[in-house]
């Protein structure tokens, strides 16, 4: 079952652009700030997490699917809104990313119940799609020169959103009612809508084609299932029916999925492209380098927090531990330059392995220096510029190899297999901490041992990602010019 959309540029050259213009650093601000916000959301709403079941008068395996649900929808988002991209331009679906960030951050502003609030994580989950979409739009809107240097910053909003938000978020709970959180989302949404709608030049027409409907809904489910097995694992039991079956039914749907997608004349994921040795390995470095990503943005701010009874705890307060932490997210974004100069002398797939390198030495340091608030803040800056230069080499790598009209889905399912890792690591992680526990005043909390093990486990899948990276094929062109 297919959808016919055609582009109203269609016939034009993919490299055209439209009569909307401006100064390429200003689109790429307006792009950067709208990625930095979408993905503020996933951190929204940690500083409330544990009031969440009283603020929604709803039980606490409830009240989790705020968080999961926005991750669900993302996932599903991203490589959807990267192939309507292609077809329909990718001005048009940020655009609709920015108006579904808008309505689900209404949504949740205005919720006092859970089916409104989760209404409301879902939208602004889907308007992640805007991250993926904005990087593979980088190559229309900037002239190549400043291309590299422009997916860099873009792709640094991931790590920038969460680390901004976390502090930002804090204050704002603490201070004022808790529906001011997502006030203030509204309005940074409306914002971007704004610029996007009036300042964003029109780019390249899209491709047109067909929606594959069918597929759409196949990735969906597999995906939903899978991915909600693997988060929900720990809360419900590895080995219990709903997540082996969910588990199961998941991987046999996307099985499925696979089968029909290839024998589509317009599938949604053009599994002989990403099967392209120099993508397949790059998605497969990108599942490992999510992994060891989560695992700095999961153990950090709680060891911080943790009081110091537990013999390892630093006893700060969430503001003061996401205003330790921010320096380090901010770090992402000052690295983008310097992550086009490594690009650009040893090439993107050496980039990416130097980046899961640095990664690998931010876990080594945070192993050793748990001691101090301040050593374990320099140990998490460390790693954060390992993850700068990883997230700017994988869209450069993947926007290499694929046909330009097939960009948007390609940098989209990059995207899915970062929300992967992260969501594996998030599983493992909960796994390590649960078995490795102990009651301290009379709470349970996990011991120093616990942390030590996940930040082993995850030095060494940032060494694996390095590991992977190398054996990337080399390009026929050189990675520079695009």
């Amino acid at each position: 079952m297919t959808t016919s959309i055609t582009a109203a540029g269609q016939g034009v050259p993919a490299a055209a652009r439209g009569s909307r213009r401006n100064h390429p650093l200003v689109t790429v601000a307006i792009m950067c700030f709208g990625g930095m916000v979408a993905a503020l959301m996933q951190s929204l709403v940690i500083p409330i997490q544990p009031e969440l079941p009283q603020l929604l008068n709803t039980s606490s395996a409830n009240a989790s699917w705020v968080i999961t649900s926005t991750l669900l929808a993302a996932a599903v988002a991203m490589p959807f809104g990267g192939r309507l991209a292609d077809m329909i331009g990718k001005r048009r679906v940020l655009i609709l990313s920015s108006v579904l960030l808008v309505a689900g951050s209404l949504a949740t502003a205005l919720s006092s119940g859970l089916l409104l609030m989760l209404t409301g994580r879902v939208l602004q989950g889907l308007a992640m799609a805007f991250i993926p979409v904005g990087i593979s739009m980088m190559r229309e809107v900037t002239p190549p020169a400043m291309t590299a240097t422009a997916v860099a910053a873009m792709s640094a909003t991931l790590g920038v959103g969460g680390a901004v938000g976390l502090p930002l978020s804090a204050w704002i709970a603490q201070t004022f009612d808790w529906h001011m959180l997502f006030w203030v989302s509204t309005v940074l949404a409306v914002l971007i809508l704004a610029a996007v709608v009036f300042v964003l030049p029109d780019g390249a027409p899209g491709a047109g084609g067909r929606i594959d409907v069918i597929g759409s809904l196949g990735l969906a489910v597999g995906l939903v299932a899978a991915l909600v097995a693997v988060t929900k694992g720990n809360e419900w039991g590895w080995a219990s029916a709903e997540t082996i079956g969910l588990f199961v039914g998941g991987l046999v749907v996307l099985l499925a999925w696979g089968a029909y997608e290839l024998r589509h004349p317009a599938p949604l994921i053009d599994l002989r492209t990403s099967a392209r040795p120099r993508v397949l390995i790059t998605n497969l470095a990108t599942v490992t380098v999510g992994f060891g990503m989560m695992s700095l943005m999961l153990c950090v701010p709680q060891i911080m927090e943790f009081p110091a009874s537990t013999g390892f705890g630093l006893g700060k307060t969430m503001l003061e531990a996401g205003l330790w932490m921010l320096p380090g997210g901010l770090m992402m974004m000052v690295f983008a330059p310097t992550s086009t100069v490594l690009i650009r002398r040893f090439g993107a797939t050496t980039a990416l392995a130097i980046g899961a390198f640095v990664l690998a030495g931010g876990y080594v340091l945070a192993y050793a220096l748990m001691g101090s608030v301040w050593q374990l803040a320099i140990a998490y800056g460390i790693g954060t510029i390992g993850v700068a230069i990883a997230y700017a080499s994988m869209p450069t790598i993947i926007m290499s190899s694929v046909p330009e009209n097939e960009t948007g889905a390609a940098i989209g399912l990059n995207a899915l297999m970062r929300a992967v890792g992260t969501t594996i690591c998030s599983a493992l992680a909960a796994a390590i901490i649960s078995a490795k526990s102990a009651t301290v005043a009379g709470h349970v909390v996990p011991t120093q041992g616990a942390f030590e093990t996940i930040f082993v486990v995850a030095a060494v899948a940032a060494v694996v990602a390095g590991v992977i990276a190398l054996m990337i094929p080399k390009p026929k062109v050189a990675e520079a010019a695009h």
